[in-house]
């Protein structure tokens, strides 16, 4: 039986023991989310404008892992009461705080795509 031995992309006490958003941005950086994004751009420069951040969002569901919340219900419940994880997900104060079926939306074109 061969082993083969994985790289780690950071040292897991490390990122542990470093502040909420210092953690994220230290995630972030070795993550390319660019393809998930791209899924979600708009296609053309007509139309209404999009009210929801769909970068935050996609951000906030990778956090909920790192931060272990069980449910989208309580994702979005934290969002709405905690300002400051909210601007870590990448919110803006004037951005509304997504529903429960706008994550699941975005949930199931991401598990529809490639």
């Amino acid at each position: 039986m061969t082993m083969v031995k994985q790289i780690s992309l950071f040292d897991i006490h490390q990122l542990l023991e470093m502040e909420s958003s210092h953690r994220y941005d230290a995630i972030f950086s070795v993550i390319d989310i660019q393809p998930i994004f791209q899924l979600f751009s708009k296609k053309t420069l007509k139309g209404a404008p999009r009210e929801l951040n769909d970068g935050a969002m996609i951000q906030s569901l990778i956090i909920r892992i790192v931060e272990r919340i069980p449910t989208i219900k309580d994702l979005v419940k934290r969002l709405v009461h905690d300002p400051l994880f909210r601007f870590d997900c990448g919110f803006l104060v004037s951005d509304v705080v997504p529903s429960e079926s706008s994550y699941s939306r975005m949930i199931q074109v991401i598990s529809e795509s490639d």
